[in-house]
């Protein structure tokens, strides 16, 4: 074999190794970022749903409140992957990162906050944390002490290694913002 074809077969390979999803992804580091947001965010959203309906455990308004920035993260993750794959313009990646790490920053607080509320730091919201106050709004007291069943945001319906689900929220979150900081610097001027 000449040193000539040998080069053409190493080029070749190049290429062909490029054009794989895995090498595509070698030479695109902001869509690789992209990807794993999109994963790791779709897996921690069926996991809560996982523990509300295979587990049993009703979520509580503010759990229902930190499944928003997922609901946002997750499509927007899946299309900055795609821009990215496809060469888009650098301001329109650095846009797509920005507020992916918004919305898991904000979700970091929220988690944060849910978890100090489980842990009696601080008052949470009334809404679940609260006493029943107005209870002469309609029927009798018995039909309506019978009817209410509130889940409590104070109380954690499950810990692991003493980190309820609204902390490993805040952690997972937390882990988002800095997987869209890496994929903000990793990805290439166009």
């Amino acid at each position: 074999m000449t040193e000539t074809s040998a080069m053409k077969m190493a080029s070749q390979t190049r290429k062909t190794a490029r054009q794989t999803w895995p090498g595509r992804l070698r030479g695109e580091p902001a869509a690789a970022a992209a990807l794993m947001i999109f994963f790791v965010s779709a897996a921690t959203l069926a996991g809560a749903w996982y523990f509300q309906l295979v587990v049993g455990l009703p979520p509580c308004p503010l759990c229902l409140e930190e499944r928003i920035p997922y609901h946002i993260v997750i499509p927007l993750s899946l299309l900055l992957a795609i821009a990215a794959l496809v060469r888009a313009p650098a301001k329109l990646l650095t846009v797509g990162f920005v507020a992916i790490a918004i919305a898991a920053l904000c979700n970091v607080v929220l988690g944060s906050y849910h978890a100090g509320v489980e842990w009696h730091w601080w008052a949470g919201p009334t809404d679940c944390t609260g006493p029943l106050t107005d209870l002469r709004a309609g029927g009798s007291l018995l039909s309506q002490l019978q009817s209410i069943h509130v889940v409590r945001c104070d109380e954690a319906a499950w810990r692991f290694l003493g980190i309820s689900l609204a902390g490993y929220n805040a952690l997972i979150s937390l882990l988002l913002a800095a997987i869209a900081g890496c994929g903000l610097s990793a990805r290439k001027p166009a």
